[in-house]
């Protein structure tokens, strides 16, 4: 088969099937075979690994991994996709395709219990909520290897401290192990999209970094820390449903520091105050 990461290739597939990119569904095209090996290089795919293809449009990334010897399951929203993957991986009989929504997918049900890779070119208005939905759901992953927006890759790695550092800084870090992989640029795509954009590698954890009492409160104190970048930690705190007072005595448990804000914070930190919370509501 001709590889599908050609320029050429493309454009003959898509005239071939009259298709446009959907602007409404992030459609941009990798036409890089250098990108796309190397994407399936960072994930380690090699024969038999099981993964997950979010987004798989033509099948640009479906075919490398499928060449590489994985047992695809690829997930596609745009119902005019699924027939011409049909046609473009025609020759993979390690592929599988089913069309949906991966928001609205069962993904434990698709995947099964067994540990699966998540390999994929995420349409980039949606990025973040399929990554926090694919962490929080506490499903048998080992590793996320996806394009994003270069912003976000960056937000992704971010420390304490910086401008991009937020609550998904924090609950990727919670999670795994994130790292750069590449960087790609616009040309890459077709069409080219008007951002810079890059492969993070995230090894899920098997241990979270910081021990905490109850994840969930967790969670709501990082929300409501970054909920408004401006308001200190001692007017933040509130959020999470206690009172002026109550968060007093939180900041004094943690050992926090109540004038200072969110983006301030380590993991350990945050950690410390959701435990002070959970405390206080145990009593």
């Amino acid at each position: 088969m001709p590889r599908i990461a050609d320029r050429g290739v493309t454009n003959h597939i898509l005239k071939a099937f009259n298709l446009h990119a959907s602007k409404r569904l992030g459609q941009n095209f990798l036409i890089d075979a250098g990108v796309v090996n190397g994407i399936v290089a960072t994930a380690e795919i090699g024969p038999g690994d099981r993964v997950l293809e979010i987004g798989p449009g033509i099948g640009t990334l479906t075919q490398a991994l499928a060449e590489a010897g994985a047992d695809v399951t690829a997930v596609e929203l745009d119902k005019k996709l699924p027939a011409v993957l049909a046609e473009t991986l025609k020759e993979y009989d390690n592929v599988r395709i089913v069309p949906g929504d991966i928001l609205k997918t069962d993904i434990s049900a698709l995947m099964g219990e067994e540990p699966f890779k998540v390999v994929a070119n995420l349409p980039y208005y949606i990025t973040t909520p399929i990554i926090m939905a694919l962490l929080e759901q506490k499903l048998p992953i080992t590793r996320i290897v996806t394009m994003v927006q270069k912003e976000v890759a960056e937000r992704m790695i971010a420390e304490p401290g910086g401008k991009d550092y937020g609550a998904l800084s924090v609950a990727v870090q919670y999670y795994t192990q994130p790292e750069f992989a590449l960087n790609v640029p616009p040309r890459c795509f077709m069409p080219a999209p008007a951002v810079e954009s890059a492969v993070m590698d995230c090894v899920v954890r098997k241990e979270a970094p910081v021990d905490v009492k109850d994840e969930k409160m967790f969670f709501r104190v990082v929300k409501a820390s970054f909920g408004q970048r401006r308001k200190t930690l001692s007017n933040a705190l509130t959020g999470v449903g206690i009172s002026k007072d109550d968060v007093k005595n939180v900041l004094n448990t943690a050992g926090v520091d109540g004038t200072r804000r969110g983006e301030t914070l380590t993991l350990r930190e945050f950690a410390a105050l959701a435990d002070a919370v959970t405390a206080l509501n145990e009593k």
